[in-house]
């Protein structure tokens, strides 16, 4: 697991500038503490040359230098590492195969690695490491660019391939490890974070529409390949990008096939069993790692049914991390993790951040992430920080089982739209009932998103919470500035397709909105402490048998998530699986700190010079807002965090113009 820099002349005639690789290597630090290399490339001479770093380790250093400059290299690899598999010097990167004449940078894990290396092995090739890396090597010779297909794992490379002169670099297929990338020019960089390609000589134009956007539907996700900066791109999961002859492709490998969904003939309990083998056999593989490996640990379903199977799998006692809040008891779930603790006898750590961790963290957050943070930063970054402190480098976390099974409240709106649109108003009376609210305005304000998700496509529900369900925090310059086109391109990139109206608002979970964004701040998070986060519910067995079960097998109300409920219910105690209360995963901003210890901070931000010179705030709504929200209003106290959290990342990032 680490953090890879790039730079290459498109044409492959231009030398490319050492100091800027060196420099975007040196942004990621964090990703990779405990090793750093270079590789350089004269493309017209046919010329490797390997370098290591200041932070390399004292093996790599004893067989090579550092390097001051790239001389008429034309090419050049940066890497930082934090070693989960193979921690030997063999395992260093930039990785060179000289027999197969090929280099790689690589930042993820491939858990069936080994797998593959016997198959490849049967091919006669030979290996000189242990490691994940140079199976990829070999696999793309085996195989070429269909080598991508044979993994299962998180991933982000670029392989060099000089005898083609060919550049081939890939994502995995949900994005749970990042790719960024900008042109200049003739020269393409790319890394592992936005913040790197800021040290090239790109422009700095903010992209209005994309923050104008990821504020009003409270999601700061990348939609498409955009990101806040105008010329910095995302390399989309599942896709595959080509630098050959002077040019760039970029094309699609994977894609869930909206064919398959909910077109399953099994019955409930054989699903449920399939289920449950796709989880264990997903979980066995990401327990693979040549240092101890620990889980977060929450209280609910899924981090549970993580904590209590992989302790019963690893040979040595399994390590959790919780957080809870003594100032809030909304989110202490500390009596379920004890009942969890106590099954399985895995060693609970706790941490419990405060307001002043979360003033102190803030800005730090925002740089790690490069962008403005969510409320739940603090729980993430105490996680996190605490991992860390405690010397663990790989860490289970359950991301991804709510957009897979339908784990969010307006699941269960499209659920019961899918029963109207279908005339199924037994089924709809019946049910109806375990679901709605005793109290009556919560009761009415359900029925009426139900109603809403039975006439409306998905777009036109997002488009309605960007423009109508939030107040306008933007001055109507910037607004102006963002365009109509704002909404249009969200629009476009939210799918409508011909399948029930759950299965789309889960399709899009998983490509569009909730799934990127909670991936993009778990990786983020989890590198900027060095520490490796592993989703075992994203393995894409699992999401696309998910995916081709029916609506019935998913929700069920009261109920939530029916199927993996059942599948994992041997799993975790029956005090876990029968929850119907989880709490959420936040923090106590809304409720306490800013109310009381953070409302001067707060409040210096939203009346400071600084925040009115920077033009682009409502200023009277936004202070209107404010008042209103300590007079006890709090339904725009998440847009108002979100407020602060962007005025933090211009001061974080500086002048971006």
């Amino acid at each position: 697991m680490c953090g890879i820099a790039g730079i290459v002349s498109i044409s492959n005639r231009q030398a490319i500038d050492f100091e800027t690789l060196k420099n975007m290597t040196g942004q990621i630090v964090h990703r990779g503490p405990d090793d750093e290399g270079y590789l350089l490339w004269d493309i017209p001479r046919k010329r490797v040359m390997s370098y290591c770093g200041q932070d390399s380790s004292a093996e790599v250093k004893e067989h090579m230098h550092e390097c001051s400059e790239a001389g008429t290299a034309q090419l050049g690899f940066g890497f930082r590492r934090l070693p989960t598999v193979e921690l030997h010097e063999s395992g260093h990167q930039p990785m060179y195969d000289e027999k197969l004449e090929l280099a790689i940078i690589f930042n993820g894990e491939i858990y069936n690695h080994m797998q593959l290396r016997a198959e490849l092995q049967s091919m006669d090739y030979r290996f000189f490491s242990h490691s994940d890396t140079e199976v990829i090597i070999k696999a793309y010779h085996a195989w070429g660019d269909e080598c991508v297909h044979k993994f299962i794992g998180m991933w982000a490379f670029s392989i060099w391939d000089p005898r083609r002169q060919r550049l081939f670099m890939s994502r995995d297929r949900y994005g749970v490890k990042p790719f960024y990338y900008c042109r200049v020019g003739d020269m393409l960089y790319w890394g592992s974070e936005m913040k790197q390609l800021l040290q090239s000589p790109i422009k700095r134009d903010l992209n209005t529409a994309m923050i104008w956007r990821s504020m009003k539907v409270n999601s700061l996700l990348v939609y498409d390949d955009e990101t806040y900066w105008q010329e910095i791109h995302v390399l989309k999961p599942g896709h595959i990008m080509i630098v050959e002859q002077g040019n760039i492709h970029i094309k699609e490998y994977y894609h869930l096939d909206i064919r398959h969904f909910e077109k399953s003939a099994l019955s409930f309990d054989e699903a449920k069993e399939r289920y449950h083998d796709l989880f264990l056999k997903s979980l066995k593989l990401q327990l693979r790692s040549d240092v101890p490996v620990a889980a977060s640990l929450s209280g609910g379903m899924d981090s549970g049914a993580i904590v209590c199977s992989a302790s019963r799998m690893l040979p040595y006692q399994l390590r959790t991390f919780s957080v809870y809040y003594d100032d809030d008891p909304v989110y202490d779930e500390r009596p379920y993790i004890e009942i969890i603790a106590a099954h399985t006898g895995v060693q609970t750590n706790y941490i419990s951040p405060g307001a002043d961790d979360a003033m102190a963290w803030w800005q730090k957050a925002i740089w790690l992430n490069d962008l403005p943070v969510a409320s739940g930063f603090v729980s993430q970054y105490a996680l996190m920080k605490k991992t860390r402190q405690e010397g663990i480098k790989v860490l289970l976390s359950g991301q991804g089982s709510d957009e897979i099974s339908g784990g969010y409240r307006h699941a269960t709106y499209r659920y019961f739209a899918d029963l109207l649109r279908q005339f199924k108003l037994h089924s709809f009376g019946r049910e109806i009932g375990h679901f709605l609210s005793k109290n009556p305005v919560k009761a009415m304000g359900d029925f009426g998103k139900i109603m809403m998700s039975t006439m409306m496509p998905e777009s036109t529900l997002y488009d309605l919470e960007s423009r109508y369900y939030r107040f306008e925090p933007f001055h109507r310059d910037f607004v102006n500035e963002a365009g109509d086109e704002a909404g249009g391109k969200l629009l476009r990139r939210i799918g409508n397709i011909p399948a029930s109206r759950l299965a789309n608002f889960l399709y899009n979970m998983m490509h569009t909105t909730s799934l990127q964004t909670l991936l993009h701040f778990e990786d983020r998070m989890s590198m900027g402490h060095s520490v490796e986060s592993r989703v075992p519910f994203l393995d894409h067995d699992l999401v696309e048998f998910v995916f081709s079960l029916p609506a019935s097998y998913k929700i069920r109300p009261p109920y939530r998530k029916i199927l993996h409920r059942k599948a994992l219910k041997e799993c975790v105690p029956s005090e876990i699986s029968s929850r119907k209360d989880k709490g959420i995963f936040g923090s106590p901003f809304y409720n306490n700190w800013f109310k009381g210890p953070l409302k001067s901070f707060v409040e210096d931000i939203l009346y400071s010079a600084e925040f009115r010179r920077r033009g682009i705030w409502n200023l009277p709504d936004i202070h209107k807002r404010w008042r209103g929200y300590l007079q006890g209003n709090s339904r725009d106290a998440e847009m108002l965090f979100n407020v602060i959290s962007l005025e933090l990342w211009f001061r974080v990032f500086g002048d971006t113009k």
